[in-house]
């Protein structure tokens, strides 16, 4: 059984920085994909964030201060994020594509972390 735990959620002034972390344990022989999603109060979910082994890609609102990575050895999905408005408040969720032992690969989601910027 594979979970995905994310962690780093909290309260921070605009203008600051914040460090998301998606933590992935079980049966796990890689996470080959994630994505980070956001749901703004009263918006839809909406994808800001992707990375693969080869790229990374980021919705129009948070490129350039936004950063997604990947810890293969901790199987752990990391998003930086820099220059925060009040905008980038709401609940942050991973996904991710995990490669189990058995090869096969398999689509999990994380509970969610919520973090506030504060104007």
């Amino acid at each position: 059984q594979v979970q995905l735990v994310e962690s780093g959620g909290g309260l921070v002034q605009a203008g600051g920085s914040l460090r998301l972390s998606c933590a992935a344990s079980g049966s796990i022989l890689s996470i080959n994909a994630a994505d980070w999603y956001r749901q703004a109060p009263g918006k839809r979910r909406e994808l800001i964030a992707s990375i693969t082994s080869e790229r990374t890609n980021y919705a129009d609102s948070v490129k350039g201060r936004f950063t997604i990575s990947k810890d293969n050895a901790k199987n752990t999905v990391y998003l930086q994020m820099n220059s925060l408005k009040s905008e980038d408040t709401g609940v942050y969720s991973c996904n991710a594509i995990v490669e189990e032992p058995s090869r096969l690969t398999f689509s999990y989601w994380g509970q969610g972390t919520q973090f506030t910027v504060s104007s």
